[in-house]
């Protein structure tokens, strides 16, 4: 995403802060892959996109797939998500809630979180200096907090998580 920093950042400093907001949240290196695609033009990439997940899918296996919600309007995110539900078809697969991005959301399961979560995803997203920079009005403390409160409110809980369910295997 170089073409999306601020002029005079390094050209890497997306994978910088990426790195250090993994490292905060307590993931080891080895569980960390960046992919370079060029921003706002994943949708030339989408086959290449598809065989990097694949790949992805094999050596991880995993049990749950994130990826962004099938109503996020960013044309990356929905390569992503497309490419993502293909790539992962037969898996556990949610999608998360960016509202900047969303016109609707379907908030359809809820992860129960506490405050020590909420205060380590602000400390997380506190790595993205570059984005500080740019003054993104929902990279606020309070824009934080308040989503995590409404979505805690839904399932009588002080805070939680909601995402949108794809597909569940049992």
């Amino acid at each position: 995403a170089q073409e999306s920093v601020p002029a005079g950042s390094p050209e890497d400093i997306l994978k910088q802060e990426f790195t250090r907001a993994m490292v905060l949240l307590g993931i080891p290196s080895t569980h960390m892959r960046v992919f370079d695609y060029p921003v706002r033009r994943l949708s030339y990439y989408r086959q290449e996109v598809l065989d990097s997940l694949i790949q992805l899918r094999r050596s991880i296996q995993p049990d749950l797939v994130l990826l962004p919600s099938g109503s996020d309007v960013h044309q990356d995110h929905q390569v992503l998500y497309m490419e993502g539900t293909r790539a992962f078809k037969d898996m556990s697969t949610l999608g998360y809630e960016l509202p900047w991005n969303h016109i609707d959301f379907s908030a359809q399961a809820f992860v129960v979180v506490e405050r020590h979560h909420v205060d380590r995803k602000w400390l997380a997203l506190q790595a993205y200096e570059s984005q500080f920079e740019l003054q993104r009005p929902y990279f606020t403390k309070e824009f934080i907090e308040g989503l995590a409160k409404v979505r805690g409110i839904q399932v009588k809980a002080a805070y939680a998580e909601a995402f949108e369910v794809v597909r569940v295997r049992l």
